[in-house]
């Protein structure tokens, strides 16, 4: 009896093999089927909507109410709380106004303790403009036409090196010298740079008389508008007729708000001058050591404000 070899071909092969993953593919679909038809998800809990509803306007209003009392930097830049015209001159609250700020100012920690500093006998303490004519004062910027409460209120005080080295000065700015509302101008800013950078530059020159050649201001921060701030100026270098200087100001905090460089040079016709009245704006150091005040008694007046005595 002969055998027969069956052979198989490639053909045949690929029909069992399909059979095959046919079977496994529904047998593994069928038990996913039964799977799904016998799975029930778990119960979803309950929401109450009175309940979201409290707690979400309980935390809105506490961030509300926490941003009122301490608004984030940029939110209050962009929106500044309204605040009130400044005052007008002639009024007693002006009056008022004026003579808290001069409390104020003689109680700065920053200012008492400059005047108790080691070398503090180094040092002297003037006020520009404190004795300026009037008939020259109501055409000055600084002097006259910024200066009144809500703006420029009392004039600087000024601690300087006797040697006309060094300077620190103390100076409020209101509300009424913004650009945008509650920021003091740049403008403004560069205003009181150049005059207090100029008062160390023209007391080192021969003649103590100079004009601004060169300027250069870096605005670091935005200075809030009514608050104190103070500018530090200190000599660079002198060439004959030039002086050069750097200054900034800064916030209480000793945040820096702008720093500049300036270049002041003295006339050729600085001789032909008389400079007695300019050395009497820029205040010239005084006799005594005694601090400078405003509010003893003091005309008012002096200060730009014209109030009336009574």
């Amino acid at each position: 009896m002969s055998s027969i070899a069956i052979k198989r071909t490639p053909a045949a092969l690929l029909v069992r093999n399909t059979h095959h993953s046919s079977s496994r593919y529904l047998s593994t679909t069928r038990r996913c089927q039964y799977q799904e038809q016998n799975t029930t998800p778990p119960p979803r809990p309950k929401r109450h909507p009175f309940a979201t509803l409290a707690v979400s306007s309980a935390i809105a209003l506490g961030a509300y109410t926490f941003g009122s009392i301490y608004p984030p930097t940029p939110l209050s830049i962009l929106f500044p709380r309204p605040a009130p015209a400044p005052p007008n001159p002639d009024s007693p609250e002006a009056q008022a106004y004026t003579e808290r700020l001069e409390a104020e100012l003689q109680t700065l920690p920053a200012l008492q303790e400059h005047r108790l500093r080691a070398d503090a006998k180094d040092w002297y303490e003037v006020r520009p403009y404190q004795n300026f004519p009037e008939e020259r004062r109501v055409n000055n910027l600084t002097a006259g036409a910024l200066r009144g409460p809500g703006k420029l209120a009392l004039p600087p005080l000024v601690r300087a090196k006797r040697d006309e080295s060094e300077s620190v000065i103390f100076i409020h700015l209101g509300r009424g010298l913004c650009g945008h509302d509650g920021i003091v101008h740049g403008g403004l800013l560069a205003t009181l740079l150049d005059e207090t950078l100029a008062r160390t530059a023209i007391s080192n020159l021969p003649e103590k008389v100079g004009v601004t050649a060169k300027l250069g201001l870096n605005y670091r921060a935005p200075t809030r508008a009514d608050q104190w701030v103070v500018i530090k100026i200190n000599l660079l270098e002198t060439k004959g007729r030039k002086a050069m200087v750097s200054g900034r100001i800064e916030n209480l905090n000793g945040t820096l708000l702008v720093e500049a460089t300036a270049t002041f040079v003295q006339p050729r016709y600085a001789k032909l001058l008389q400079t007695a009245q300019l050395r009497q704006a820029m205040g010239e150091a005084p006799k005594s050591d005694e601090p400078v005040l405003l509010a003893d008694g003091e005309n008012i007046g002096k200060l730009g404000m014209h109030v009336e005595q009574k």
